[in-house]
């Protein structure tokens, strides 16, 4: 697949991933609202999550690479909602892309390959939280058929100021 001016790959994530997905997080994790996570993970850390995202089954891992370079361009994953047996045929979906690598359809990519890999699961809904402001990750989610259902106000606190996350829903 084309995006911009190189071509793009996308796979699922293995093991070998990890520290370059570590980074592309931490990046977020230090430089912005996007996650509520407040502290950069070391690759161990970010271990149980990567194996969390098996190749097959309701929470896989895709990656974006660079076709000729192999260089990590972002990732989309899909998680449990909740915990509790009821939420099972629901799941939460992300995509992180490179920050040099925005708009350039990577994003796209990465949901279109994660939820043709959702396709045949026994699942119902994907729901998907957006910090705000974030106008991309906003019509990225509805050019996916997602809508919003609500906003929890001042719902996190980062960088020495509250957050508001909104959240979008989207039948599976």
């Amino acid at each position: 697949m084309r995006s911009g001016r190189t071509e793009v790959q996308v796979r699922a994530g293995i093991e070998d991933d990890l520290k370059a997905l570590t980074d592309l997080y931490n990046h977020y994790v230090r430089e912005t609202p996007v996650t509520f996570d407040t502290e950069p993970f070391t690759p161990e850390e970010r271990r149980p999550w990567l194996l969390s995202h098996p190749e097959d089954g309701p929470y896989p891992l895709r990656v974006a690479t660079d076709a000729e370079s192999q260089e990590i361009l972002g990732y989309a994953t899909s998680s449990p909602y909740r915990a509790k047996p009821a939420y099972g045929t629901s799941v939460e979906t992300t995509v992180y892309v490179a920050p040099h690598a925005g708009r350039r359809g990577i994003g796209t990519l990465l949901y279109t390959a994660l939820f043709e890999a959702l396709a045949g699961q026994d699942l119902h809904r994907a729901y998907a939280a957006v910090a705000q402001p974030n106008e991309a990750s906003a019509r990225l989610h509805e050019r996916f058929g997602f809508r919003h259902v609500g906003t929890y106000r001042e719902v996190g606190r980062k960088f020495g100021r509250y957050w508001d996350v909104a959240w979008y829903e989207k039948p599976l």
